[in-house]
């Protein structure tokens, strides 16, 4: 719906009257909302049986759902699911067999629903029109349908709609007279022949839920015979106007001379331009006019730091009445120029997040402007200014509170879908694009618009390659693209791609995260220069965290967490559930690392687009993607802040690039210091600063670099630093940080010595348990077992794909692509690690570690072992896994080490440094491991 306030001037009615069956007539409109009469045609017979000649059996509210109303059918075996599961494991194998039992359903894919329906349902109620409305024009409105409409008034069918993104709009003129009327509502949310895809946001399960219902706004509104179909508003920032084109409809052919006045006032009160007078003709039906309304000499101008808002007042005056509509718009030019987007002449850097159409509440997404308003300032603390809806186009209260919160949005048309093979949602996707530019087309902050989400069919190239053409010719507004992810053509606004980000789908280990040494000195410029147009890195990140079981309480809604009920019960198998907060806590500590990683690449860019990604918040669908440092209700999880992530997120970032993050002492820190500055203005004479501290705060060493001034834009170099580390003579967790006018960011680096003293003198480092090691063990001797990577049998832990990184959107959707771990968990003051500093989550020291190693379950040689580093499991297996752990076997003492220290040791100063500390420890009196472990289970353990 378009924000529009109607006026009816005219004095037939008071301001508000009762009229029959409960209904509230107020401003020429009639709420429908409420209790309607209502019936399940789960046999799909009521139109043939003529259910609408018939008072339905059942009673519901609206708006609301079936499910909100808890109707529809129980979750069993059958529940024809809409959404892709992937992977079928769930229905074939064992462990999840108890959750297929009848009493006891609960689905791992996605949050399960109290109840699921797909199929006819009817909606029924009586409503009385008052004799004034005799020769108004009346429309039906029923802000959101899901989804497809069928209207029959007194038995006589009034229309089909199947829009997905705006309002069902009944024009009701010949149909209604005077006095009682019943309306049926027949709505199916089956995909039938237009199929937008399962996993369309817009009608999935994985989401808000393929529900059945109406809601917001469900009004019949009279006007005049001769009204306002449409005001559409086209601000020329550079001109200093706006192009006004008005959709006159008649219900009569002779309307003669009619009157319209427009007029501009600020939202902040205090800017009121001159009324413009036109006089216009209008035939029967309709007509279009155009006008140029010029804004003044200085208009505000509408941007992420200063949304000022306009309301455009239009008001038609005819012999039989006066029709009025209250506009909502920005001054604002949203526009590609080069590789980079600007606003109003301004370059911009787009910052953004995914919304999913997440509502575990109630299954379907808020209409009410506060719960958007929360969800923009949420994200605007974290450093956003940009948010797309993936395949789904939010309702009208979400475009208002982007407006109030300067956020740039990109809409889809409700699809993820195959495209241009033909048939019906090619023709369903133009005509869903033109609802909802005809609905929310006048809101500065509609932006972005491609079809929808990673097109297929053998013909997607050519059908997009159309749409976006048409669109660019049609309304110069807000800028387009093919669709979310591919395909990169010439006529593009801007592109769309996954290429530029740290993790690929498929990559596994091999990735830049997983697989190169750490470092900050990478970025995609190589990527970008390839087009002309802007790149928007399409959904970077994906990174996953353990489950938040104490989330579960927070699902007192339609949808409930039955997928963490489930992984709950793998934690309890395995009696690890008093350690689900700590690896809720460590993994969430990786999965920041990694954001920051990647969003630092794109901020790196020289002239990048901006990115989005997946996600701020959790996925609750498509098999459980936990990528979200907030949970689904947009709440944090305990983990990190808003004001630590918007450090590196954020319109203002300064930026180190430095080849390696992991130093010797004998080495210099060398880092290039830039800073990616997207503000309102440049900024005047700026000092940059810099500081190394340890862990305790202490500043070790710092300075100042050349004071400057910082322009718009990113790529800006404010200095070197080179900073010798031979001072540092014990092995150090470092922060570097850099402070550019207030904006700081940081490093963590880590220094160990060159050179150790001698450590290991009693204790035989092996990477086999050999014969020398099993008689050094018999005879009361020290071994330190460091495996080669891919030594460890399958069912031993060796089937477990280590990464550094965290997990990749989940391994149920991505058919088990690697790696399969959380990061580790450890007690960085155990005193084996003592010359290794370390927190109890892994940092980048450990990514040489990750990638050298093997994971080993501890269950197959002792439920009693307590790691000195465990390897956090996938939740779905939930497994006991060891990284470095310490056992009696035999007559003497052994410490395993999962990690391979002992291979390339010259080029790893982490392996080296961590081996020291083992054999350092294992020198001491504290090295008396108490668990008993028969060397021929460690044996069994090897390929």
């Amino acid at each position: 719906m378009k924000k529009i306030i109607y006026f009816i001037l005219s004095g037939l009615l008071t301001c508000c009257s009762i009229a029959g069956s409960g209904q509230v007539i107020q401003n020429r409109r009639i709420d429908l909302s409420g209790n309607w009469s209502f019936g399940i045609d789960s046999l799909d017979t009521g139109v043939k049986d003529k259910w609408f000649n018939n008072k339905l059996p059942e009673t519901i509210h609206l708006p609301g759902s079936m499910t909100t109303n808890g109707k529809g059918d129980d979750i069993t075996l059958h529940t024809p699911w809409t959404g892709g599961v992937w992977n079928a494991q769930w229905y074939k194998d064992s462990s999840y067999a108890k959750y297929r039992q009848p009493d006891n359903i609960k689905v791992s894919f996605w949050l399960q629903p109290v109840k699921h329906y797909v199929g006819a349902a009817w909606y029924q109620k009586e409503v009385v029109i008052p004799r004034e409305w005799s020769g108004q024009h009346i429309e039906l409105f029923l802000e959101r349908c899901h989804w497809e409409t069928t209207l029959w008034i007194d038995g006589k069918e009034a229309g089909m709609q199947n829009a997905l993104s705006a309002p069902h709009l009944y024009e009701l003129d010949n149909l209604l007279k005077p006095g009682k009327h019943v309306f049926s509502i027949r709505i199916d949310n089956r995909i039938k022949d237009i199929d937008p895809g399962a996993d369309a946001h817009s009608v999935s399960d994985n989401t808000q839920t393929n529900w059945n219902g109406i809601i917001g706004e469900m009004t019949l509104n009279a006007r005049p015979a001769v009204y306002l179909s449409s005001v559409q508003l086209f601000p020329d920032v550079d001109k200093k106007l706006v192009v006004v084109k008005v959709k006159i409809k008649s219900l009569n052919t002779n309307t003669g001379l009619l009157k319209l006045a427009l007029s501009a006032e600020g939202n902040k009160g205090n800017v009121n331009l001159p009324t413009l007078h036109k006089t216009v003709t209008a035939g029967k039906d309709s007509t279009i006019v155009s006008f140029t309304y010029p804004m003044g000499t200085r208009p505000l101008l509408w941007d992420e730091f200063n949304p000022n808002l306009y309301h455009m007042k239009v008001t038609l005056v005819g012999k039989k009445g006066t029709d009025s509509q209250n506009v909502t718009f920005g001054m604002r030019k949203f526009i590609a120029k080069g590789r980079q987007f600007t606003i109003n002449n301004r370059p911009i850097f787009l910052r953004g997040t995914l919304e999913c159409a997440i509502f575990p509440k109630t299954g379907f997404p808020p209409v009410d402007k506060a719960a958007w308003a929360r969800i923009f300032r949420i994200s605007r603390s974290y450093g956003l200014n940009h948010m797309r809806f993936h395949s789904w186009c939010p309702p009208e209260a979400a475009f208002e509170a982007a407006d109030e919160a300067g956020f740039y949005l990109s809409i889809e048309c409700s699809a993820w879908a195959t495209v241009g093979d033909g048939k019906p949602i090619d023709k369903f996707i133009y005509a869903e694009s033109n609802r909802i530019v005809n609905a929310f087309g006048n809101h500065p902050s509609f932006c972005m618009m491609p079809y929808g989400n990673e097109p297929g069919g053998d013909h997607h190239l050519e059908f997009l390659t159309g749409f976006v053409k048409y669109w660019k010719q049609k309304d110069p507004r807000r800028l387009y693209t093919t669709a979310s992810g591919w395909p990169i053509i010439p006529e593009n606004d801007y592109n769309s791609t996954p290429d530029p980000r740290i993790q690929a789908w498929g990559a596994g280990v091999k990735s830049i995260i997983n697989a190169e040494p750490p470092s900050t000195n990478y970025d995609w410029s190589s990527i970008i220069n390839k087009w002309p147009q802007p790149t928007v890195s399409h959904e970077i990140g994906q990174w996953c965290v353990y489950p938040n079981f104490k989330e579960i309480k927070k699902y007192d809604g339609v949808l409930k967490p039955k997928n963490f009920e489930i992984f709950y019960d793998r934690l309890k198998e395995h009696d690890l559930t008093s350690l689900a907060d700590s690896f809720l806590i460590a993994s969430g500590k990786l999965q920041v690392l990694c954001y920051k990683a990647d969003i630092e690449a794109a901020l790196r860019t020289k002239g990048f687009g901006g990115f989005q990604l997946l996600d701020l918040h959790d996925f609750p669908g498509q098999g459980t993607a936990l990528v979200g440092v907030l949970d689904p209700f947009w709440d944090d999880k305990g983990y990190v802040t808003a004001k630590e992530y918007s450090r590196f997120c954020n319109a203002t970032v300064p930026l180190a690039r430095m080849t390696k993050l992991i130093y010797q002492n004998n080495e210099k820190l060398e880092a290039a210091v830039e800073i990616a500055h997207y503000g309102s203005t440049p900024l005047k004479h700026i000092t940059p600063t810099w500081q190394l501290q340890d862990g305790k705060g202490k500043i070790l060493y710092k300075g100042q670099l050349k004071t400057t001034d910082i322009p718009i834009g990113n790529g800006f170099k404010l200095g070197q630093i080179s900073q010798s580390l031979t001072a540092i003579n014990r092995p150090a967790k470092l922060s570097l940080q850099i402070n550019a006018g207030g904006h700081i960011n940081s490093w963590d680096i880590f220094v160990y010595p060159s050179h150790n003293p001698e450590a290991g003198k009693n204790i035989y480092v092996t990477q086999q348990l050999d014969e020398k090691a099993l008689a050094i063990l018999n005879s009361g001797g020290k071994v330190l077992l460091t495996i080669k990577k891919g030594a460890i049998k399958d069912a031993k832990g060796g089937s477990v794909a280590v990464g550094f990184s965290s997990i990749f959107w989940n391994t149920s959707w991505t058919n088990n692509q690697p790696p399969h771990t959380l990061g580790i968990l450890c007690n960085p003051k155990h005193p084996a690690l003592a010359e290794f500093p370390t927190d109890y989550y892994s940092n980048w020291e450990w990514q040489d570690a990750m990638s050298h190693s093997n994971a080993i379950r501890l269950d197959s040689l002792s439920s009693d072992i307590k790691p000195i580093v465990r390897i956090i499991d996938d939740w779905f297996t939930a497994r006991p896994l060891g990284l470095i752990f310490e056992c009696k076997a035999g007559n003497g003492s052994l410490m395993v080490s999962g990690i391979d220290l002992l291979t390339n040791q010259e080029k790893r100063p982490e392996a080296k440094q961590l081996l020291y500390s083992l054999e350092a420890y294992m020198n001491t009196p504290a090295f008396k491991p108490a668990i008993p472990v028969k060397t021929e289970k460690l044996a069994a353990i090897f390929k």
